[in-house]
């Protein structure tokens, strides 16, 4: 996790503990280092977990070095985004989106009751 970032770094391993068993909302962002359109993303998943700490999780998994969990999940095509509520997936967005959209998203799953 880089110095004073709010996301979660996910690995195959916390997985089911910091989504699954969440009781708010997460954005999972699974990226690879090698992926331009990850890197060009990156801000803004940085940007929205500062924005909502506190309300909803932000969480970021490299798919290189945690395979088990995204395949899993189907994930082809990087950056995929999924929103997770109560254990579920619930939405989802792939490539890159701009922050709006995504904020969008975070505050309808944050604004409804649990």
């Amino acid at each position: 996790m880089a110095d004073n970032a709010k996301y979660v770094t996910l690995t195959d391993a916390n997985f089911q503990d910091e989504v699954l068993n969440s009781d708010q909302p997460v954005l999972v962002d699974f990226w690879a280092a090698w992926c331009g359109p990850c890197r060009a993303i990156a801000p803004t998943i940085e940007e929205l977990a500062s924005d909502y700490e506190g309300k909803a999780k932000i969480a970021k998994m490299d798919v290189d070095n945690n395979q088990q969990i995204p395949m899993q999940f189907g994930i082809r095509s990087i950056p995929t985004l999924l929103f997770f509520k109560d254990g579920r997936i619930v939405d989802q967005a792939i490539g890159v989106v701009q922050k709006r959209e995504l904020a969008a998203k975070l505050d309808a799953l944050a604004s409804q009751a649990a």
